[in-house]
């Protein structure tokens, strides 16, 4: 009996945890803030920020983790911890453009004048992205977080002010990015695979050959994460202009290349000349992709879950809309805290599912997916527009498999490498499964309406209660 309980019991166990979290944040804002009326719906806010943050970490944790654990560069355990202490430091350190954009941006603040109805708009935008999430997740849809609160967002202003109210031009470019982001994904992961094969696989010596080439690609993680650290953290203290960042991302590339020859050399001491020698060369610098990969998805992905939260606080201290919000710590810890528990309580499942299940990977096809996608997540932060890592994902895992067929039924089969094979079967195990692209299409298609659709009618049902 003890065991059949313990057993019809655990399931419960990560949704308790969850719901025990954000019981715990709606008590912490409430000591906080002190309950007045308005207090009320602050701590409203925060509990549903808390809610949309789990789901997120929940859902897209296996975006970073998933190709590092998928080549066993990491076990499940260490993947969760390394993802969470670094999703929470993205989301403190770099996550305020994003959540601007969000908060701001796509409504414009001109046009929802009233503060009571600004609040609610907000409201609605997050519970609905939300539940959306939740619902796709439960039905197995593979949808976006990003899409569903942007969507959100939209369809709650149109509800409060029409039309009008949406800033078309920021959606205009939130949209292009959404078509840009996976299509520059998929171009990077293929450049780097590309720098690989030809450096270092297909070379005669090929420890020789990485004994070279590996550090220069840590050394570009570690230029990367200076120059964007530099724009986005130490620039909240200290003023850095663009050019200065870049030199010191240069810089530190520069010096972390050299740093790491001899211990890529000593790794190297005794192995063979062959490709399973180099997966593990790779694991150093497949971990540092992924924790990069998770610093850049929590500076871009928490602005889904506190942006709407971050617009609420400012509309109840300082009374209706403005182009500029001070985002509080606390509404950045929820954010960065839920993203974590999220992806602790909820992400093994998806981490094997995308490691080992959508497409074969080893270290090298992960490196190049994780440093692809981290790249392309951090340029979109950067400049301040919130991207589906998800789609940045597949689109860098689909880059690595369309050059991989690219590769080797043009180049390779001319060589006659594989003899013994006829080139038809080379062939099916080389192709890429299209069917993926309709699926992503029809996500992409159907989330943003129905979360807007979702906020417009959560709007007009919290708007006709409040009176």
């Amino acid at each position: 009996m003890e065991r059949a309980m313990a057993y019809s019991a655990r399931p419960l166990v990560a949704p308790g945890l969850a719901l025990a979290f954000m019981v715990v944040t709606g008590l912490a804002v409430a000591a906080f803030i002190g309950f007045e009326p308005l207090g009320l719906i602050v701590i409203a806010a925060a509990i549903i920020g808390a809610y949309m943050a789990i789901n997120i970490g929940a859902n897209d944790v296996a975006n970073n983790m998933g190709p590092t654990v998928g080549a066993r560069a990491l076990t499940i355990g260490t993947a969760l911890i390394v993802a969470a202490i670094c999703e929470t430091a993205g989301a403190l350190i770099a996550g305020g453009d994003v959540v601007n954009t969000v908060s701001r941006g796509i409504i414009a603040p001109e046009s929802v004048a009233e503060t009571q109805i600004f609040i609610w708009a907000m409201m609605a935008a997050l519970l609905a992205g939300a539940l959306w999430i939740n619902l796709a997740t439960w039905i197995g849809a593979p949808v976006s977080t990003t899409h569903s609160i942007v969507g959100g967002v939209m369809g709650a202003g149109i509800a409060a002010a029409g039309f009008a109210a949406v800033n078309w031009p920021t959606m205009a470019r939130i949209a292009a990015s959404w078509v840009i982001s996976p299509v520059l994904g998929g171009i990077f992961a293929a450049i780097f695979l590309a720098i690989i094969k030809s450096r270092i696989i297909y070379r005669p010596d090929m420890i020789q050959a990485a004994r070279y080439w590996v550090p220069i690609l840590i050394g570009i993680m570690g230029g990367c994460f200076t120059t964007y650290l530099a724009l986005k953290g130490v620039n909240k203290i200290i003023k850095i202009e663009f050019g200065t960042a870049v030199a010191l991302g240069v810089a530190f590339g520069t010096v972390l290349t050299f740093a790491m020859r001899p211990v890529i050399r000593r790794q190297s001491q005794g192995m063979e000349n062959r490709k399973k020698s180099l997966k593990i060369l790779f694991n150093i610098p497949l971990i540092f992709s992924a924790a990069l990969l998770s610093f850049a998805h929590g500076a871009n992905d928490v602005a889904n879950a506190i942006g709407p939260v971050a617009a609420i606080v400012h509309a109840v201290r300082d009374g209706g809309a403005s182009d500029n919000v001070g985002i509080p710590l606390w509404v950045m810890l929820i954010g960065g805290i839920g993203l974590s528990i999220g992806l602790l309580l909820f992400g093994p499942k998806l981490i094997n599912l995308v490691g080992s299940e959508i497409t074969r990977l080893n270290a090298m096809r992960a490196y190049c997916v994780s440093l692809a996608a981290a790249i392309t997540v951090i340029f979109a932060s950067w400049l301040g527009l919130p991207v589906s890592s998800t789609h940045i994902a597949i689109g860098a895992i689909f880059g690595v498999g369309f050059f991989r067929e690219w590769y080797h039924e043009r180049i390779l089969n001319e060589r006659r490498v594989d003899t013994t094979t006829p080139v038809e079967v080379r062939k099916r195990k080389k192709v890429v499964r299209r069917a993926h692209f309709l699926t992503i299409l029809a996500a992409w298609i159907v989330t943003v309406p129905s979360a807007a659709v979702l906020s417009a009618g959560l709007f007009y049902l919290m708007n006709l209660i409040s009176y």
